[in-house]
């Protein structure tokens, strides 16, 4: 007996993107199984029997996963495609194979992104739940105080919700500015930049210097590669970390 999957974890093997993003696909329309129009969340379907298309065309799990560290240049955007017509991180990379980033960075925000076409892995990457360790380099317009590093090293109110506990360092100053290192493990809308600017800061240069172990130390901006068998096993072990940790929870 065939086992049943969820549409939106169908869609992200066939590489349309995260399953969030799929989710996010269906609510607006155009995916069919069996011929059958799906709005709604939750769908289970028969992958070796059930004939699933998206905007027309039938859409199939990739054979073979695809794995690729950007250091993301300053100036472009994190999706596939922009209204505004600006330079994506798909345009950067130029590859003929659908892929899509796990997660965002800012428009002026450079460093470490993953792209790939494997959406349970981004799923779990991606996710705030599952605490990915982030690594930024951030240049402020200014010295920043002990006091300063104090909370951020043990939370502090940030939307209402105290923000985890992180590390943050100094490494140097720059004309009389903070350049720091700050290792996050949560995953708010633009965290790193609001958390500064609710002590007092501009932040002038941000930088992702590492995202789940992977380190762009060796990429010039724009430059991309691979990731190694030993790398793609690393990511695939901390996802199945995260899914046995769940099993546990829900027993």
């Amino acid at each position: 007996m065939t086992k049943k999957i969820r549409l939106n974890r169908y869609l992200a093997m066939c590489g349309l993107g995260s399953r969030r993003k799929c989710d996010l696909l269906i609510a607006a329309g155009g995916v069919f199984v069996n011929g059958e129009e799906i709005t709604q969340m939750g769908r289970q379907i028969d992958p070796r029997r059930d004939v699933v298309e998206y905007q027309g065309q039938r859409v199939t799990p990739r054979d073979k996963p695809i794995y690729i560290l950007l250091n993301k240049p300053l100036r472009t955007v994190t999706t596939a495609s922009d209204e505004k017509k600006r330079k994506t991180v798909l345009d950067v990379v130029g590859i003929e194979q659908r892929i899509f980033p796990v997660g965002r960075l800012d428009y002026n925000t450079t460093g470490a992104l993953l792209l790939t076409n494997d959406g349970d892995l981004a799923y779990y990457l991606a996710h705030p739940r599952y605490e990915i360790s982030k690594i930024y380099r951030v240049l402020l317009n200014k010295r920043i105080r002990p006091i300063d590093l104090h909370r951020f090293r043990h939370g502090f109110e940030l939307d209402g919700k105290k923000t985890a506990p992180c590390r943050a360092e100094e490494l140097r100053i720059l004309h009389n500015c903070s350049y720091l290192e700050v290792e996050l493990h949560e995953g708010r809308n633009r965290q790193i930049r609001r958390m500064f600017e609710k002590l007092g800061y501009i932040v002038d240069e941000l930088h992702r210097q590492e995202f789940a172990g992977l380190n762009v130390a060796d990429l010039k901006p724009g430059q991309w590669r691979l990731l190694n068998s030993q790398e793609i096993q690393q990511l695939k072990k901390k996802v199945r970390s995260f899914q046995e940790t769940a099993a546990e929870k829900n027993q």
